[in-house]
């Protein structure tokens, strides 16, 4: 739903419909469509930020940058209920830390104040390649 039809929604109900969106490394786009029910009242809703600071508390214990700036989080959706679906990849199909990284991704996140459950779904399509380095990582990995 766009803000604007949620605008008019709330005018003509009296009732306010929260708006939000997923974001992706290329920009904002519409969650796909829930059946979640809305936040009670005085919930407290997901920060972005909080979410994103959490994500680069996650590290590849071979690779000294965190998975957020390796570009390693292909998106992420907060639903108005708390949900957070993260979709990441890893640096290859093989990684040793295959295991491990998901579930770190997975508690990182469950400390954000507002998240009640959280998805974390490893994708391998598009296939991760340097190019998705923010130039941080690159800098730290001298990949320049």
């Amino acid at each position: 739903m766009s803000e604007e039809a949620a605008i008019t929604e709330q005018a003509a109900t009296g009732v306010a419909t929260p708006v939000h969106t997923a974001w992706t490394p290329e920009g904002e786009a519409a969650p796909p469509s829930s059946s979640a029910a809305p936040s009670p009242p005085g919930a407290v809703r997901v920060d972005e930020e909080k979410v994103i600071e959490m994500l680069k508390t996650v590290f590849d214990p071979e690779i000294p940058v965190d998975i957020y700036e390796l570009g390693l989080i292909y998106a992420v959706e907060i639903a108005d209920d708390g949900k957070v679906k993260v979709e990441m990849t890893l640096t290859t199909p093989s990684c040793p830390s295959a295991q491990e990284l998901p579930g770190q991704v997975e508690e990182a996140l469950r400390l954000v104040p507002g998240v009640t459950d959280v998805l974390v779904e490893v994708v391998w399509d598009p296939p991760w390649d340097p190019s998705r380095m923010s130039e941080d990582a690159r800098l730290a990995l001298n990949m320049y």
